[in-house]
């Protein structure tokens, strides 16, 4: 049976994490929630965890780095629902910790920049007919970082740091491109996380990673959009 009437999120990269985080809040906000992940033991349980709960949530597979899956995951979530009301870029790596321009290893830069920047172009096109069917205005939110930002920049990660203002940029083209179609299109710095990738020593927890994130995708208003933010607040580019 298709969700219809319910407010709908497929959030990419679901199955740990932060984007678990934003899946368990949205749901308890009554949404239907997709939980997009490559590892399909890893999703089946986090969307079972979240049914357990009481919450309806939907598992679908899907590797942001393989135009494939991503049609493939598109197919597959025709089939459960029948629009698209926010969708959470959150699926991403980080492998450069110690690295440094002026030896990085661009093999590594093109896998980063191919997860990071491309698998959310290739995932806003391919469900961008399920958004426009949104019948309270579509929702398209990228999560960043704060070591995005041109204005802050220094050596960290270079290949991540890059690859993040890419989303910007992404996040800015894709913001100008669908205001006429009442889609809004942000991106979201959610601060050093205790994650697998942010580490234990991280000074936020998941919850406050995923709250201005579940803010964007619930509360804010629709006419928000193209914007950088940080603790619901616009953050510098």
């Amino acid at each position: 049976m298709k969700t219809e009437h319910q407010r709908t999120a497929l959030i990419t990269g679901a199955n740990k994490g932060i984007g678990k985080e934003i899946a368990r809040q949205l749901a308890q906000r009554g949404f239907a929630v997709f939980i997009g992940a490559r590892d399909i033991a890893k999703g089946r349980e986090t969307s079972d965890e979240l049914c357990r709960a009481g919450y309806e949530s939907t598992f679908i597979q899907l590797d942001v780095t393989d135009p494939v899956s991503i049609r493939t995951a598109c197919g597959t979530f025709s089939q459960k629902a029948d629009h698209l009301d926010v969708l959470i870029n959150n699926a991403g790596i980080l492998e450069d910790h110690g690295e440094n321009i002026l030896d990085l290893n661009t093999e590594m830069l093109d896998r980063t920049l191919k997860s990071n920047v491309t698998g959310p172009i290739l995932v806003i096109q391919d469900f961008l007919e399920h958004l426009q069917k949104s019948k309270i205005g579509g929702r398209i939110i990228n999560v960043s970082s704060g070591v995005s930002s041109l204005a802050r920049m220094d050596t960290y990660a270079p290949a991540y740091s890059i690859s993040k203002t890419a989303l910007n940029a992404v996040t800015k083209q894709f913001a100008g491109a669908l205001k006429e179609h009442n889609i809004a299109v942000n991106c979201v710095d959610p601060g050093w996380v205790r994650t697998d990738m942010g580490g234990v020593s991280a000074s936020r927890s998941v919850e406050k990673g995923a709250e201005t994130i579940v803010w964007l995708a619930a509360d804010a208003p629709q006419s928000e959009t193209g914007k950088f933010w940080h603790d619901k607040q616009e953050a510098e580019w």
